[in-house]
């Protein structure tokens, strides 16, 4: 079992495309992209470097997650909820089966741990 480091992840290359996302809201939608990271003794979480070009699309995700955002700005509007502002330096925790819609104003990199659900 090794540690894994990805040095200046802010800035690292060599981000797999990931398509688009599945509820876009933008046209045409936003690209994504990412680096997965094998964590042993994780279990079924994942983590990893995700990145987003600007455009908006729906958080659909039902798992909870923590991210730190590295690089980039956006807005997120839980559902039901006010908008907040997101920008780099920011760390956020996202309950399980937060809904709601991302609007991405600059490219947005982000640091993830999506907890596995149980």
């Amino acid at each position: 079992m090794g540690i894994t480091i990805l040095r200046q992840s802010a800035t690292i290359g060599g981000l797999q495309d990931q398509g688009t996302p599945a509820r876009p809201l933008s046209q045409p939608p936003c690209r994504l992209s990412g680096i997965d990271v094998e964590l042993a003794g994780a279990g079924d979480n994942k983590s990893g470097i995700w990145e987003c070009e600007p455009g908006r699309f729906e958080r659909q995700l039902a798992n909870a997650e923590v991210m730190h955002i590295l690089v980039g700005a956006c807005t997120f509007t839980p559902t039901d909820g006010a908008a907040l502002e997101i920008r780099a330096g920011d760390t956020l925790f996202f309950p399980a089966h937060t809904t709601g819609e991302w609007h991405v104003h600059e490219t947005l990199r982000k640091v993830f741990v999506v907890i596995a659900q149980q």
